[in-house]
């Protein structure tokens, strides 16, 4: 009997030991903690970017869709529409939740045209962007508050961040 109760005694020693060595200890845990945060700083503005170039590139294709819309309505009205309403395209927003802004450049003239750094017009036909992810714009496109705007420029040649161009 006395061996037999040595036996369970050890079995219990050493199932405890086992059961002790399972388990984790706060460092190991504090570490686990820490990588998961360096994954983390690493993860998060990765995909923020990849998030706001994929948003770029939306608004790049509206605005080739939008203008090739206005072409289209200026083959058939020999003029350009005054606003995006008229060619049903009002209520259409860029992808961070404002609306296009349009300018038809034969009504209105070039007075409230978007400009390049030497305040040249961007356009001869009509200005049509976004006002881009900080929602502020300025003619120049080479201002700081204009450089996250999405331009058609050279008469839609060029489509895509005021900063690129």
């Amino acid at each position: 009997m006395r061996i037999f109760s040595q036996k369970n005694h050890a079995l219990k020693n050493e199932y405890k030991r086992i059961a002790f060595e399972k388990g984790l200890t706060l460092i190991e845990l504090m570490l686990v903690m820490a990588i998961i945060g360096v994954l983390a700083a690493i993860a998060i503005p990765a995909y923020q970017d990849y998030q706001e170039k994929a948003r770029v590139n939306a608004a790049v294709m509206d605005i080739s869709t939008m203008a090739f819309t206005i072409a289209a309505y200026w083959q058939d009205e020999r003029s350009y529409p005054d606003s995006l309403a008229d060619v049903g395209l009002g209520a259409k927003l860029d992808p961070w939740g404002y609306p296009y802004r349009y300018l038809n450049l034969d009504k209105n003239g070039n007075g409230g045209a978007r400009r390049d750094k030497n305040l040249n017009p961007l356009n001869t036909d009509f200005d049509l962007y976004s006002i881009g992810k900080n929602a502020k714009t300025r003619l120049p496109v080479s201002q700081q508050d204009s450089l996250d705007d999405i331009v058609r420029v050279f008469d839609g040649k060029f489509i895509d961040l005021a900063a690129k161009f």
